[in-house]
């Protein structure tokens, strides 16, 4: 009696988990009914509508009860000036104090009465405001998400109390190590050009930005055509368009005396700054070279490029036995506590890098293997090293999609970036089209023999003379 009760129950059970996770359910022990392959052409699709005055409305239906809904919209730290550097941020604290039809203490309650999350943030070129909630409360998300972008209160007491708030989130992410080193290593190799500006802007500028400055900001880059409503989840498409058109059809398209911004183009400076103060436990160490747009063809291998070189922290097991050379090298030697290799795309320009964190006695040690590993990619990459990089980028790709808001935030860049959101399909086929030919010669175009910008922060009195690495930039070879 008891085991048909357990039947009967891990029968239900099941029928219920695969009601709800039909994928997730397909998978028998050892073996998947459902393909890499045919996961990937399943993908349910982007829809994109362009309303009349330019905004775009993309959407990913995937019928599940919750959504996520944002605007996200082409501006960011690289349109602001000296004079008004950190407006897009200070403007991203000021959107939830309140509208002209909602004060703040409305606002929350009507986001809390849903259940759901607000949230926003802004980068160098793009700025974001989002919301995830219930699928059946799209609509009310919609209208607010308008008002916040559209009719911001932006009250002299508001920003006045923001301001405090703003400057004590300068002060935390000068606590930050990673943020700093980062942030100075564009302010050193894009000196002179806007992408040096840090998206948080200096304090100088949160004490003395007016409400002026940021309804000028707002005038000069909330335009519709730099818009993109995007969403994921239980949505449905044409409701979406409809709500869009009820919303925001209002936003102007136009440009006082037709100034249409245009992006200066950012030149890359090989160069150096150092903030040396050995109070600090570890060195923070940050080297890169000029690396590609996010809309180049060189893209692809470079990211296979990045994951063979991959990353490691001290924490992590395996020791000798780790795939990446350079994590094995750390690892055997104790070069360092951890590592990473980046790539910042932009619009027109990228930042391809490797960070790490070591002790002050390492840092000789560390950069040299570094550098070697660049080398290497130039050199004499094999086709075991390009296989396993091209499967953990493909892991990596689909993980980091897990969930509506990295879905939506993926739509959304990507249509900013591309004018399209690109299938995963699409990005399989270019990646299994790297070879090792192929990351040889687009590595030794942006990595070879060429100047590359270092930042370092901490005790960093053993780092290299920039002129011995930069000739640790080609090999000798004959």
């Amino acid at each position: 009696m008891v085991a048909s009760v357990w039947r009967i129950t891990g029968e239900v059970n099941r029928a219920l988990a695969k009601a709800r996770y039909p994928l997730l359910l397909s998978l028998r022990r050892g073996q998947a009914s459902v393909s890499y392959a045919q996961s990937l052409l399943g993908a349910p699709e982007t829809r994109l509508t362009t309303l009349s005055n330019g905004l775009r409305i993309a959407s990913e239906e995937s019928n599940q009860a919750t959504c996520t809904v944002g605007l996200w919209i082409g501006c960011g730290s690289r349109y602001e000036s000296e004079k008004n550097n950190g407006a897009g941020f200070f403007l991203e604290h000021m959107a939830f104090k309140g509208t002209k039809k909602h004060p703040q203490s409305a606002l929350e309650q009507a986001v809390e009465s849903m259940g759901a999350h607000l949230s926003a943030y802004t980068s160098r070129e793009h700025t974001a405001y989002y919301m995830k909630t219930l699928a059946k409360d799209l609509p009310k998300a919609v209208e607010l998400l308008a008002e916040v972008v559209q009719s911001s209160s932006l009250s002299e007491a508001d920003i006045e109390q923001q301001r405090s708030v703003v400057l004590r989130e300068l002060e935390e992410v000068q606590g930050s190590l990673q943020d700093v080193c980062l942030d100075l290593l564009h302010a050193t190799a894009f000196q002179g050009t806007p992408l040096s500006h840090s998206v948080l802007g200096p304090s100088a500028n949160a004490r003395t930005l007016t409400r002026n400055d940021l309804v000028e900001y707002i005038n000069s880059h909330y335009k519709a055509p730099r818009m993109v409503l995007a969403t994921a989840g239980g949505v449905n498409h044409d409701e979406l368009v409809a709500l869009a058109k009820q919303h925001f059809s209002g936003v102007s398209f136009e440009y006082e005396g037709d100034a249409v911004p245009v992006l200066s183009p950012c030149r890359f400076t090989g160069s150096e700054i150092r903030m040396r103060d050995d109070a600090i436990p570890l060195a923070h160490v940050a080297i890169a070279v000029e690396g590609a747009g996010a809309a180049s063809p060189d893209i692809v291998p470079l990211m296979v490029a990045n994951s063979i070189i991959g990353s490691y922290d001290i924490t992590f097991g395996g020791g000798k036995h780790l795939s990446s050379r350079l994590a094995r090298l750390a690892a055997e030697l104790n070069l360092c506590h951890s590592f990473q290799a980046f790539h910042s795309s932009y619009s027109d320009t990228g930042l391809l890098g490797i960070y790490f964190v070591t002790d002050k006695h390492k840092i000789e040690d560390m950069m040299h293997w570094a550098q070697n590993a660049w080398m290497n990619l130039c050199t004499t990459v094999t086709e075991s090293d390009v296989a396993r990089a091209k499967n953990a980028l493909k892991a990596s790709l689909v993980g980091q999609l897990n969930g509506t808001t990295p879905v939506c935030d993926d739509i959304g860049r990507h249509i900013l970036n591309y004018g399209r959101r690109i299938p995963l399909a699409e990005w399989d086929a270019r990646i299994e089209a790297v070879t090792p030919r192929i990351v040889r010669d687009v590595c030794s175009k942006y990595i070879y023999d060429k100047c590359p910008a270092v930042s370092a922060v901490g005790p960093v009195e053993q780092l290299p003379d920039y002129n011995r690495m930069r000739s640790a930039m080609y090999w000798l070879r004959f």
